[in-house]
Order: structure tokens, then C-alpha cells, then sequence
């Protein structure tokens, strides 16, 4: 297969299904890039594949579509289940855990516990090549329904028409992107008495203005309930933002082990000196099918306030939860980690109080593969998702170059280089043609990349930014559609 992809076949990547999500970090360098790009015949055939009688489905029946709830992880901290009615063109999706607000202004109550629904369609005309590709991706319209506190939540204000949260269904998975939402908090008022704000004294962890389309999503048909599953090493790539340190983001790469009761260790060698993915040990969380570990580590560390009166500087401690889904795919294990991130201010907030706070927003995901050597070629193939650029994406990965591709025009994006030296087991090198370097881990037909230092695909939407927002670091989570 040609490392530049055809109009049809970058079409084609675009109905399976695929998360990622934002990230960086280390890894070992793969040395410099050499694209190789296509010309006249040796781009292979030409203009949409047909989906004929002798091709397997993308994804189930209509009418078995419905038979399958989606349960996963967001790139926003979210633990979420999701089913979607392909004959009735309804979906249903709860958010199990959530750092993200009810309402905008806010830190508290949060989506955890919310149950909405809503109509689903198809991309319009156009979008997709085929037939069968249409048939198997879902724009979620705005959806309703009620919050654990009661309140009515509708994901109205966060749709935009132009980038709408769009779910894939393939064989087992289902990928893209869930509802997102407008995060905004003018910070915690400081009182000396319960009322009166002490003056010119700054608003504690205030969070800029910021819209999300849609938070990348990849969920599971089958997990396992048993943390006995989990019991083996594994190389992680982990993504976490801060909104209260303007959305500050960053990455790291970390190898754990796990034995059957879900205790974390770190192995020989490795990268990192603690457990990055977990505070204690996985523990099944009554809510659902998906394990839970307390006081998760934090990557960015801990918050700290200005010197306060009387109290002097204050610094909140990690308490966020750490929440895993054991997704079970093409016969292989395939960990999914939320860190769900967690704040309280009492109000009035008073000087006598401060040490009842809470603050430790910071949420991300990671994904975890085995630490075991990676072939090249291993893992050759055709991706598609939604990228930390909150944009729908291909990919395709020969040997030791790989390339994004833009699904809408069909034109070859960034493109880069892949080192199979893996020092450390099952990590692979990246660098990509502007130098930007990170790593890539693969597992069950999923693999997870992230690339730091440079701008990939042209950086985020414009939609989905602020003014401060970066163009690094990228990452991924990516299920195979095509060999």
C-alpha cells in the first residue's frame, strides 16, 4: 500500500471507528524522516471503494446496533456509556463519571450521573463515499434529559452544526466524538467575614472561557469485569489538561504492572519511578462495569494559591479518581484510563475555611498496550477518529512512516517516522517531518501516538480554542479499519 492514500481509501478510513484525544511526551528518538510521497500508478486505485457482496460489513445490522452499549473513556475525564437505536435513529448516553459542569460559570454539580437523549442522523450527502459508510456513523443532535441533582441538561448550546459530535461504529468499538461543552468560572471570592471580598485580592483558580465541540470518545462492546484481566505489564501514554491553570496540557509515557487483585508496580526497566495511571489499587466501581482507584497520581502537580490572609499559601493535594475501562477487542485486552478531576469551594470561602477546598481538576486519558516488542509492519493499516485538534481524522501507518490524512479533502497531512529500537518494549519512536517527537503503542487493531513540539494537521479547530490555546502536543487513540 502507498504511503500517500487515495481519495477513496481516505474516505474510507473515515466510517470506522477511532478516538484521540490531546498529548506529548517522551520517547526515543527515530532520527530523521524521509516521506516517501505516491505518483500516477503507484497511488493505487482510484476513487471510492464499493461496498459489494463479497466485502464484510463496517459495523452490525441496523437492527443489531442497538444490541450493543458502548462503554468507554473521554478525552475530557469522562466515563461514559452509549447506545444508539439505528432503526428508530435514537441514542441514549449517561455520563458515569464526569469532570465537566452542569452549567457554565460553574465547577459543581457535574455530568456525572446525567442520562440524555436525542435524535441521531447520518453525515449529510457527501461526507462519506459510500453507503455502507454513511450507514455506520451517527452525528448525536442535541440531546436532553435529567442530572443526578434533578436539573433538566441539554447539550443544545455546545452543538455546532459544522463540527458536530459524530460517533463511528466499527465491529466491537465505537469512536469519535460526544457532546462537549463551554467551560468557564470566574474563580472562588476570597470573604474576611463570610460576605465582604478582601480587597485587591485576585479571584482564587479562575477558568477561561473555552468552547469544546465534542470530546473524543472510543468505547468498547465488551469489557471485563474482572481485574484479574489486567494482570501484566504495560507501557501507558497518558494526556492530561488543567482548566484552572488555563488548560495547560501535558503528557508522559510511564510503564506499569498489575497483578490480579489491580495493585500497581513499576517494572524493570521503565521510564518512571512511581505508578502513573493509578493511586491505589483497581477496585470494580459499583456504578458499572469499569474499576476505579483513588487519589490518581497528578502529572502537572499539585495546585497552590497566592500567599492568603492569615493562612499563608495554600496547597491542594491530589483527590481526584482515576477510572479504567478493560476493553475487550479483537481478542486482546485493551486498558482505557480517565483521570476524572475534582473541585469544591465552600461558599462563602473565608480564611477559616480554606482547608475544606478542593482543587485538583486535572482530568485526562491514557491508553495502555503490553510491553511486548513491536515488529515493523506489525500493525500496518488504515485509522480514522477525532484528533486533540477536535477534527476528524485518517491515518496510515507502512513500516516505519506513517501519515495523517484529511478526510474532507483528502490531501496527506503530517506525516512521520517510526524507530522499532524500542528500548523499552512495545514503545515505539515517533518524530514527525517538522521534528515534533513522542511515541506510539499498538494493541488488539487500537493504537495510541502522541507527538510533541510541533504543530500537527494545521493545530486545533478554531472553534474549539481560545486565544492561549497550544498547537502542542497531539495524541491519539486509533482503531484499524484497513490492512
Amino acid at each position: 500500500m502507498p504511503y500517500a492514500i487515495s481519495k477513496g481509501l481516505a474516505l474510507a478510513l473515515a466510517a470506522a471507528p477511532l478516538f484521540i484525544a490531546c498529548g506529548g511526551g517522551k520517547a526515543d528518538d527515530p532520527g530523521p524522516i524521509n516521506t516517501p510521497q505516491c505518483s500516477g500508478a503507484s497511488c493505487g486505485t482510484q476513487g471510492a471503494p464499493g461496498v459489494g457482496a463479497g466485502a464484510a460489513p463496517l459495523c452490525p445490522a441496523n437492527a443489531d446496533i442497538v444490541a450493543n452499549t458502548y462503554l468507554g473513556g473521554a478525552g475530557s475525564g469522562e466515563i461514559v456509556s452509549l447506545n444508539i437505536d439505528a432503526v428508530n435513529m435514537k441514542y441514549t448516553l449517561k455520563w458515569l463519571e464526569s469532570p465537566i459542569p452542569l452549567v457554565t460559570g460553574t465547577v459543581n454539580p457535574t455530568r456525572k450521573g446525567t442520562t440524555i437523549v436525542g435524535a441521531v442522523v447520518h453525515p449529510p450527502a457527501g461526507t462519506l463515499p459510500t453507503a455502507e459508510q454513511t450507514r455506520c456513523a451517527f452525528v448525536l443532535t442535541p440531546g436532553g434529559g435529567k442530572a443526578a441533582d434533578g436539573s433538566t441538561y441539554t447539550t443544545a448550546a455546545a452543538f455546532n452544526q459544522a463540527n458536530p459530535p459524530t460517533i463511528f461504529i466499527g465491529q466491537g468499538v465505537a469512536g469519535g466524538g460526544i457532546p462537549g461543552a463551554t467551560l468557564q468560572y470566574n474563580g472562588a471570592t476570597l470573604t474576611a467575614d463570610g460576605v465582604h471580598a478582601i480587597p485587591g485580592f485576585p479571584q482564587l483558580f479562575p477558568v477561561p472561557n473555552r468552547h469544546f465541540d465534542f470530546y473524543p470518545f472510543i468505547g468498547f462492546a465488551s469489557v471485563s469485569t474482572n481485574v484479574a484481566d489486567l494482570k501484566g505489564t504495560y507501557n501507558a501514554l497518558l494526556y492530561h489538561l488543567v482548566p484552572s491553570n488555563n488548560y495547560a496540557t501535558t503528557t508522559t509515557q510511564a510503564q506499569e504492572s498489575f497483578d490480579t487483585a489491580g495493585n500497581c508496580t513499576v517494572p524493570v526497566p521503565a521510564s518512571n519511578t512511581s505508578c502513573q495511571t493509578t493511586g491505589g489499587a483497581w477496585t470494580a466501581n459499583a456504578g458499572g462495569s469499569y474499576f476505579t482507584s483513588a487519589v490518581a497520581p497528578q502529572v502537572q502537580g499539585k495546585r497552590a494559591t497566592p500567599t492568603l490572609p492569615l493562612v499563608g499559601a495554600l496547597t491542594f493535594p491530589a483527590v481526584a479518581n482515576a477510572n479504567m475501562v478493560i476493553g475487550k477487542v479483537n481478542g486482546a485486552i485493551v486498558p482505557i484510563v480517565v483521570r476524572t478531576g475534582q473541585v469544591f469551594v465552600p461558599s462563602p470561602l473565608t480564611p477559616l475555611n480554606t482547608n475544606a477546598a478542593q482543587v485538583d481538576d486535572e482530568s485526562g486519558i491514557a491508553m495502555l498496550a503490553p510491553n511486548t516488542a513491536l515488529q515493523s509492519g506489525a500493525f500496518d493499516g488504515g485509522y480514522v477518529g477525532a484528533d486533540s485538534n477536535f477534527k476528524y481524522t485518517a491515518a496510515l501507518l507502512q513500516g516505519p512512516v506513517g501519515s495523517f490524512i484529511n478526510p474532507s479533502t483528502q490531501s496527506t497531512e503530517t506525516g512521520f517516522g517510526m524507530s522499532y529500537a524500542q528500548q523499552l518494549p512495545g514503545l515505539i519512536g515517533v518524530q514527525d517531518q517538522n521534528g515534533g517527537k513522542g511515541a506510539l503503542i499498538s494493541a488488539g487493531g487500537l493504537y495510541g501516538i502522541f507527538i510533541a513540539g510541533s504543530t500537527v494537521n494545521g493545530g486545533p479547530t478554531s472553534t474549539s480554542v481560545n486565544a492561549d490555546t497550544p498547537a502542542s502536543p497531539y495524541f491519539g487513540i486509533g482503531a484499524l479499519l484497513s490492512k
